[in-house]
């Protein structure tokens, strides 16, 4: 009796514990667009309500689907047999957007919010002998240097002279990881008469070139990249302070093949500005255009953001600048659409068709990403990644997603 009673009582653990994962899984708020379809994952017996006294949104073991498109900012309550309530959800419902794909070459420039330590190494002391100064800290690659005894480190200069300023003694430092800031203890060792090191390599910037999808005219936003930068060391998506964006000019282009992905080079240098960057995410990098003449847009073809339920498989065509100067459209194939994916940048799965842009290109190269994607007159997305066995294919982001992100820049 008492092996069934624990038994039982471990199955109602395990119930209770699917159920927490399920309400942690739903987001605490929402920006949707009207007529947009509400898909959330739930599982058998919680139930979505609207605060509103709108109409009840069904739930079921799959997706929760429902038009929002009755006010701008809506309410939602997650509750359990429709008696219990768990969670609440904001929800803010935009206007359907009208953008300017763009498909213009840009240049990135990117500053930390801190110093980002890419990697260790062995310090020799004024001794001779070989130190670690960092070794049982716990700080490790990735990490991003905030503050050091109370002072801001912004660059790697505030870093340098704030650990010479120790001479030797033990310093506090603050740093961020995984979005939580921790603290640790170091010794810097002393290297020279005035010179102390932590034995860390750091990085206060980084730089890059990339394809701008869109320029929004009411906010004069722009989204670019349909992914993020990540350090070159580390693999980590850069947490910036800000940035800025810049014309750029094409060096060189190297044709994809088979097992190795193509690329375009440019330079940032002696360019012309053009604006500031102020987010750089996994869906893409966002900020606000100072100088519009540098994008070079075609304002007759502004155009409406689609739906994700109003893309299609079948032909679209893509906007690019291989050249860095003018804008051609390139026919391509959407083979997939993932309706449902919320979570990364892979929302569709696309093949490039176009003859001359295989001929220049072998299909997908580097700094591709964001070449915007025109179905049916609307915008609909941006390149984002290559398939590096298949350079004809990649991905694709929606539209939809990236506007959100850019609509938090406002």
């Amino acid at each position: 009796m008492k092996k069934i009673f624990k038994i039982s009582i471990l199955i109602v653990l395990f119930i209770i514990y699917i159920y927490i994962l399920a309400i942690d899984s739903i987001p605490d708020s929402l920006i949707m667009f009207e007529g947009e379809k509400l898909n959330i994952k739930t599982i058998l017996g919680l139930n979505i309500e609207n605060n509103e006294n709108y109409k009840a949104i069904q739930t079921s073991s799959s997706n929760t689907s429902k038009n929002i498109n009755e006010t701008k900012t809506t309410n939602l309550d997650i509750n359990i047999l429709g008696k219990i309530p768990v969670k609440n959800i904001d929800v803010s419902i935009l206007p359907k957007t009208t953008v300017i794909p763009v498909g213009n070459l840009a240049g990135v420039k990117l500053y930390t919010s801190g110093v980002l330590v890419v990697g260790m190494t062995e310090v020799e002391g004024i001794d001779n002998e070989k130190y670690k100064p960092y070794e049982n800290s716990g700080i490790q690659e990735g990490d991003m240097i905030i503050s050091i005894e109370e002072q801001e480190i912004s660059n790697t200069a505030d870093l340098i002279n704030t650990v010479n300023k120790s001479k030797g003694e033990k310093i506090d430092i603050k740093y961020v990881r995984d979005g939580n800031t921790q603290e640790c203890s170091i010794i810097p060792t002393q290297t020279g008469n005035s010179e102390y090191k932590l034995g860390l390599w750091v990085r206060d910037s980084a730089a890059g070139v990339g394809t701008v999808s869109f320029y929004e005219p009411k906010s004069k936003t722009f989204g670019a990249l349909g992914h993020g930068i990540t350090d070159i060391d580390t693999g980590n998506l850069i947490s910036i302070a800000n940035g800025e964006f810049v014309t750029t000019r094409v060096l060189s282009i190297t044709k994809g093949e088979k097992g190795n992905p193509g690329k375009m080079q440019g330079t940032v240098a002696n360019q012309q500005n053009i604006g500031k960057i102020y987010k750089n995410t996994s869906f893409g990098i966002y900020g606000k255009v100072d100088n519009l003449s540098a994008l070079k847009l075609d304002t007759s073809k502004e155009m409406e953001v689609a739906l994700r339920e109003e893309i299609q498989t079948g032909p679209a065509t893509i906007l690019s600048s291989l050249d860095g100067e003018k804008v051609k459209e390139y026919n391509i194939e959407i083979e997939k659409i993932y309706a449902n994916n919320d979570y990364d940048n892979k929302s569709m799965l696309i093949r490039v068709t176009d003859d001359e842009l295989i001929e220049k290109t072998g299909g997908i190269i580097q700094g591709m990403s964001g070449s915007p994607i025109i179905q049916n007159g609307k915008f609909i997305g941006s390149v984002t990644n290559v398939l590096v066995n298949e350079p004809t294919k990649g991905y694709g982001i929606f539209g939809d997603l990236m506007l959100k992100q850019a609509k938090e820049v406002e």
